[in-house]
């Protein structure tokens, strides 16, 4: 009898926390013609055109595009090189390093367990990782020998504020403050994403230790506070990060291409970061970081700000789900209501009047809208480190993505005139 009820508390237990099966049932995205939804394929051939001249004058080595509209596929193609180094052709299914088009994975990640009453967005960070209590705020630097003096921040920081940028975590190298760069490289904190055996819990308790760039709240200022969250999730959720994600999102979407480390069996497709070197694409050498990763390391540093590899098409798949008010196929990761309140205004003007930050998303105003070749009010859009992009309209029920990797100085063009192209493509 005891071993029974084991078996229910421990079965319960695994279907309160698995996602649910939806009344909606919305198809998978499949590739259909784009008169069908709407879509003129006179107009998608200025795409051709455009990405084809990118390649050829030398702006980018290698792109593949994909369009959806009404959850069909109606563009999906690759041009140029993934590889400078065997000139491989680039191909439709090839692999790219997504990094901060991780963060809205991440955030969606926090807001399933929000959904399940684990937590509210503005409880203190450090009610679950203790390591935050008391945050300290920088008051003054040391150049000479990097020491420097702070003040207690007027409010701890919420889950809230990690999830909008605006907790006045820093970004270590790749941060706009040259003392915080400096302080971060000093404290060793690991960013982007690490061959090394690091795990995200060591390297977010490091960061705990640091100054702020200002009280929580008070400024937009981008962060590594989607790898504190990734973190989170693995306190309250029992689970490794990248486990967490395996079985709660990608595999109920389907998306088999999207890892934090690549299996053996998909490393040929993941594609090489290139930069110019005397006006050829060359492939970039290990810098800050290992352009070897995700194939490579110790496999340990889950980076929930930006160490997701992913194709086009999983990626579209992801944002379709978010199209669908949080379902898609059946299966029902978020609700529509939370939908709505990921993609409203949690900054006010702190970004600007043309664009805000939701709760994972930087979102269009109407304003921007109003300037033309954006989008609709509403469309939802970010983009990672290596030169991807990507953006989703809810009104129009449009989504495009751009996927590349390059580094350093490039004339590219590409991602403006990929998403003008695309909102005047539209003919219904």
């Amino acid at each position: 009898m005891k071993s029974f009820l084991t078996f229910l508390l421990v079965t319960s237990a695994l279907m309160l926390g698995a996602q649910t099966p939806s009344i909606q049932k919305s198809a998978p995205l499949t590739e259909a013609n784009p008169t069908r939804v709407g879509v003129s394929p006179n107009r998608l051939n200025r795409i051709d055109e455009m990405l084809q001249q990118a390649v050829s004058g030398g702006q980018i080595p290698g792109v593949v595009a994909l369009i959806a509209r009404k959850g069909k596929i109606v563009y999906y193609k690759a041009f140029g090189t993934a590889d400078a180094n065997t000139g491989r052709p680039q191909k439709r299914d090839d692999i790219f390093r997504i990094a901060s088009q991780t963060k809205a994975i991440t955030a969606t990640a926090v807001m399933m367990l929000w959904e399940e009453g684990k937590f509210q967005l503005d409880d203190p960070v450090s009610k679950y990782i203790p390591e935050f209590k008391n945050p300290q705020v920088l008051q003054s630097f040391h150049y000479a020998d990097t020491s420097y003096t702070t003040r207690p921040a007027s409010r701890e920081i919420t889950i809230r504020h990690l999830l909008t940028h605006t907790s006045g975590l820093g970004y270590g190298v790749i941060d706009g403050d040259e003392r915080m760069k400096m302080i971060y490289e000093k404290a060793g904190t690991t960013d982007l994403f690490s061959t090394s055996d690091v795990s995200i819990g060591s390297v977010v308790k490091k960061l705990a230790k640091l100054p702020l760039h200002h009280d929580p709240g008070e400024k937009f200022t981008y962060s590594m506070g989607q790898d504190v969250l990734g973190y989170f999730v693995e306190v309250i959720s029992g689970l490794p990060f990248d486990r967490f994600l395996r079985e709660r999102l990608f595999d109920p979407l389907g998306m088999d291409d999207t890892w934090f480390y690549l299996p053996d069996e998909k490393a040929n497709r993941l594609v090489a970061i290139q930069h110019k070197k005397e006006d050829k694409w060359a492939n970039y050498p290990h810098t800050f970081y290992d352009p070897d990763y995700p194939i490579t390391g110790a496999r340990k540093f889950f980076s929930g700000g930006g160490g997701l590899s992913s194709t086009a098409k999983d990626y579209a798949t992801f944002l379709q789900m978010y199209l669908n008010g949080g379902e898609l196929n059946g299966v029902r990761i978020l609700s529509r209501t939370t939908i709505a309140s990921l993609m409203a205004n949690q900054v006010g003007e702190l970004m600007g009047t043309d664009q805000y930050y939701g709760l994972a998303f930087g979102v269009l105003t109407g304003q921007g809208a109003m300037k033309g070749g954006q989008g609709s009010e509403g469309t939802f859009t970010w983009g990672g480190y290596f030169n991807t992009q990507y953006f989703a309209d809810p009104k129009e029920q449009t989504i495009g993505i751009l996927m590349k990797q390059t580094q350093g100085p490039v004339d590219d063009q590409t991602a403006w005139k990929f998403r003008q192209l695309i909102v005047t493509a539209i003919d219904d």
